[in-house]
């Protein structure tokens, strides 16, 4: 069922360069270090089955994702998941679509943005799944698993069609132009279909939700990423401690003054008012 859902993924998404060319996009970055990484594993884990099959299924069962072991301690299984791909197909199908979208996504909003909405659906979507599969929803279980880097491609998918919605791509090789908005609806509603197709459902719900979360991510942090949006709001929030510290000074020391025959104020930001400001230097009524 996932390989299902990632085999509609492979209809290469490329956007439009010119007026009509079809290229890949730049493979270097964030996106290099993160299909590389992919690849690793995926070579590893079949030389390793080459070699000794009973050792490679106990390696994969640790990396998979798993709720029954996430509860019980394996939380590492909550981001290595997405970095294991049960078959060639698999892998080569996650790997070009990762190739296509994350690219993309880091040649406009640079790497630091695509990290995060990226590892953050592959968790997210993970966390959403497993949580889900502890509730008595039909055909889900604590005992099912998931592989692959489908939920953090659905996640770059559902930002990419927020934030990029009238750019248009193509299906390659049909020089077949259609929106990213329409074109992330149209995977939504196959992977949707196919959670009423029969089989297991696991694997789809960690997409959708790895979508779910993408989605959520691009409308918060529409600008540097989510990393700078927080950074923002601390120090906006430390900011707003010292103005508050300030006011507070500033009544305290009306109050002094008052009981010394003395009148100070203070504006609202705790910012000294000078008596004498704005007044005309020719006015004799204010004069000694």
């Amino acid at each position: 069922m996932a390989r299902r859902c990632s085999e509609t993924i492979s209809a290469a998404l490329m956007p439009r360069i010119g007026s009509s060319s079809l290229v890949f996009q730049p493979f270097r970055g964030f996106t290099r270090r993160l299909i590389v990484a992919n690849l690793v594993v995926f070579f590893v884990l079949l030389v390793l089955g080459k070699i000794n099959g009973a050792y490679a299924g106990i390696i994969e069962a640790l990396l998979l994702l798993m709720p029954r072991a996430v509860v019980h301690g394996f939380v590492w299984q909550l981001v290595t998941y997405s970095f294991v791909h049960i078959d060639i197909w698999q892998a080569l199908f996650n790997l070009l679509s990762l190739w296509f979208v994350a690219s993309y996504i880091e040649e406009a909003k640079g790497s630091r943005w695509l990290i995060e909405i990226y590892f953050l659906a592959v968790v997210g979507g993970a966390l959403i799944a497993t949580a889900l599969s502890f509730t008595p929803i039909p055909r889900l279980s604590p005992l099912d698993s998931a592989s692959g880097a489908q939920a953090g491609i659905f996640g770059l998918m559902a930002a990419i069609g927020l934030l990029f919605g009238e750019q248009q791509f193509f299906f390659f090789p049909l020089p077949i132009g259609i929106k990213a908005k329409y074109l992330v609806l149209i995977y939504l509603l196959i992977a949707i279909a196919m959670l009423f197709g029969g089989g297991r459902i696991f694997p789809i719900v960690v997409s959708l939700g790895g979508g779910l979360v993408g989605f959520i991510y691009a409308r918060q942090a529409r600008g540097r990423g989510l990393s700078f949006a927080a950074s923002e709001r601390f120090y906006g929030f430390r900011n707003e401690y010292y103005r508050w510290k300030r006011r507070r000074a500033a009544r305290k020391f009306e109050v002094y003054m008052r009981k010394h025959n003395r009148d100070v104020h203070f504006d609202h930001e705790g910012r000294y008012v000078d008596p004498d400001k704005g007044k005309n230097p020719n006015d004799r009524k204010w004069m000694n």
